[in-house]
């Protein structure tokens, strides 16, 4: 009886661990979603108890301490390559689609007045346009009276997915940005000062006359900053909204691309946003707390089939069902413990 009685106070102490530890997710990672999985986190605690603990460090961050197996699941704006993913024993899934904003510090300058384009954005931020009535910003916008004032830079700090989306678009529609900076989650800025975070940067502009950064367009409208428009490549001048964003997702390939890593910048469609990008989740392939790792899945399956209507209120664009159902095949086929599938059985 002694030995039976100790029995089930192991089984009993082996499942009070087990759901102990499914009592709290841990991620870390990108600020561009973080106004989304706080409000995701938030009404998910309240239907399950279970409780998300993410940590709005930056992409690199996000990308460094999943692999490092410090956290449940990592976030990315940058998507991993096939290479990188195999390297790290990583899946990675998109989780919303959302745009990267210029935003700027103009007195008497409305939200969506202000016109840029593309080359003309790489060129402040190259530092070779350095004031606001600058001929090449006034003709793009004559009826605006535009400062004889110097033009202060913002960027990130960071390691930061925004930046590799804002980077990426620049590296496609301006060739002296793509021969003299590239694109990557982090660059050798010509020109600026840092700020940490969305929130850095969002705070900077905020508070500092004649200044311009980019930030996710979540930030923008929750900072109430001044957004400009952005000639895209069909040559029409949009604003960030939730339809320009679908409109750049549209022709997404997700099923056929590897790693779902699929890349939303400088969009053909008419009405596309150019600077639009997904924010992808990482998680291990091989998971070693098989509980843990479930309810991770959980939660996400949980925000793709509830969090529509939460993510189109904060201007982030839900991921499709029809492209949810492709990934959570891929989370049965390729996320195991114990060399077995953890979802969808």
């Amino acid at each position: 009886m002694k030995k039976i009685m100790m029995l089930f106070a192991a089984v009993f102490l082996a499942l009070s661990i087990g759901t102990a530890r499914a009592e709290l997710i841990n991620g870390a990672g990108a600020t561009f979603p973080y106004p989304l999985y706080s409000k995701w986190a938030y009404e998910y605690a309240k239907s399950t108890g279970l409780k998300l603990n993410y940590q709005s460090i930056g992409s690199g961050g996000g990308i460094k301490q999943v692999a490092a197996k410090t956290v449940d699941f990592g976030a990315s704006d940058a998507p991993l390559g096939a290479k990188d993913l195999a390297k790290s024993g990583l899946m990675q899934f998109p989780m919303a689609i959302g745009g990267v904003v210029p935003v700027v510090n103009l007195p008497g300058v409305n939200p969506g007045q202000l016109k840029l384009t593309g080359d003309v954005l790489a060129d402040i931020y190259l530092g070779k346009i350095t004031k606001w009535n600058d001929q090449r910003i006034a003709s793009l916008n004559p009826g605006i009276k535009l400062p004889d004032n110097k033009i202060t830079v913002v960027h990130r700090s960071d390691g930061s997915g925004t930046t590799w989306i804002f980077t990426n678009y620049l590296d496609k529609v301006a060739a002296d940005w793509k021969k003299g900076v590239g694109f990557g989650t982090a660059v050798n800025w010509p020109t600026g000062v840092g700020g940490k975070g969305n929130e850095g940067v969002a705070t900077y502009v905020k508070r500092i006359k004649n200044t311009i950064g980019y930030v996710e367009y979540a930030y923008a409208t929750q900072n109430k900053l001044i957004h400009t428009q952005l000639k895209n490549k069909a040559g029409n001048f949009v604003d960030p909204a939730i339809e320009t964003f679908s409109a750049a997702a549209e022709s997404a390939d997700w099923k056929n691309t590897p790693g779902f890593a699929v890349v939303l910048t400088d969009q053909a469609g008419k009405n596309a946003w150019p600077i639009a990008g997904a924010t992808f989740i990482l998680v291990q392939k091989n998971a070693t707390e098989c509980a843990k790792a479930k309810e991770v899945l959980k939660f996400f399956d949980w925000a793709y089939r509830n969090g529509g209507q939460m993510a189109t209120s904060l201007e982030y664009v839900p991921i499709p069902k029809a492209v949810y159902e492709i990934m959570e095949a891929a989370w049965t086929r390729e996320i195991k413990c114990n060399s077995q599938p953890i979802w969808g059985k």
